[in-house]
């Protein structure tokens, strides 16, 4: 499945927040710097939805706060 996530770098509190099936908003309190906000929205989204973050790929949007994300279905 194909997801639709807003990143907001430099956050107070890290967590995500579903909008809909396929709309997420994703806080994480590292800078957009050198990836890093990437990696850490990547590791969030993993815990989110109980997978490896190895299977998560980033699919558009590696330098945009709007990002789509493919995660592997059971």
């Amino acid at each position: 499945m194909k997801i639709n996530v807003q990143v907001k770098t430099r956050s107070k509190k890290e967590g995500i927040e579903k909008l809909s099936e396929v709309e997420y908003v994703v806080r994480v309190n590292t800078p957009p710097v050198d990836g890093k906000a990437n990696k850490r929205v990547l590791e969030i989204l993993a815990d989110y939805f109980n997978r490896p973050p190895s299977t998560i790929n980033l699919v558009r949007g590696a330098k945009s706060k709007l990002k789509v994300f493919e995660i592997p279905d059971n």
